[in-house]
């Protein structure tokens, strides 16, 4: 979306690179880790949901003027950029509405503005048509858990077990969603040791090695601070 010029007399508000992605990181749930919950169908390496174009227009417009104090983008001005960027998608569905592809687009330009419970919606739509499609699934389950629902989030992602028993991304998620979300150590470690055991040239293994040493270190960390009593 590119930045808008003025319109009746009221100028707009340009944002930055740095506060696009501050904004992007207060509506994430658990920090550096979070990009790998993002794209179900990326590879590990680059799994981190990029902004849309659009937005990344808007973070590099032109700057304003010295001392005008610029303003941090709410979820409000977010969703307007999704539903401005999602509208030509919606008008092909509305003579295509079963198209997996036109539906897992828009799908993922809600998410990336972190509209969540949109974004969900048509995932779903995708999946009714193509409920095998575990990538789908994958990104779908990665919002559930953003809005909480940590429990739908993990039924999704062994629903795409059953259809894809390796898959990377799934089994990435399901570990750190239990780590995370439910406080899970045991789980989330048997999930990314799956995870290696099922994908042996796995091109990540040092970062699921590290999060599975981070994990257990965090455990041991608190059973420390946390004696047993008596």
């Amino acid at each position: 979306m590119e930045a808008e010029s003025k319109q009746n007399g009221t100028p707009t508000t340009n944002w930055t690179a740095t506060q696009t992605y501050a904004m992007a990181a207060v509506c994430l749930l658990i920090g550096v880790l979070v990009g790998y919950l993002v794209r179900g169908s990326a590879k590990p390496a680059a799994q981190a949901s990029p902004a849309s174009t659009e937005m990344q227009q808007a973070a590099t417009a032109t700057q304003s003027s010295a001392g005008q104090q610029q303003k941090m983008p709410t979820l409000d001005d977010m969703k307007r950029m999704a539903d401005k960027q999602a509208d030509p998608l919606l008008a092909t569905l509305k003579t295509d509405p079963r198209n997996v592809e036109l539906l897992n687009k828009t799908a993922l330009t809600y998410k990336a503005a972190h509209q969540f419970k949109d974004a969900i919606a048509y995932f779903q739509k995708a999946l009714d048509v193509d409920p095998k499609n575990v990538a789908i699934r994958t990104d779908m389950a990665s919002c559930m858990y953003y809005t909480g629902d940590v429990d739908g989030a993990l039924a999704e992602l062994h629903k795409s077990l059953t259809y894809d028993p390796k898959h990377p991304g799934t089994l990435m998620n399901i570990g750190i969603i239990k780590w995370q979300g439910k406080n899970d150590v045991a789980g989330a470690v048997t999930a990314w040791q799956t995870l290696l055991k099922r994908n042996p040239n796995f091109p990540q293994k040092a970062v699921i090695e590290h999060m599975i040493t981070e994990a257990q270190q965090q455990k041991n960390t608190a059973q420390s601070s946390n004696p047993p009593k008596g």
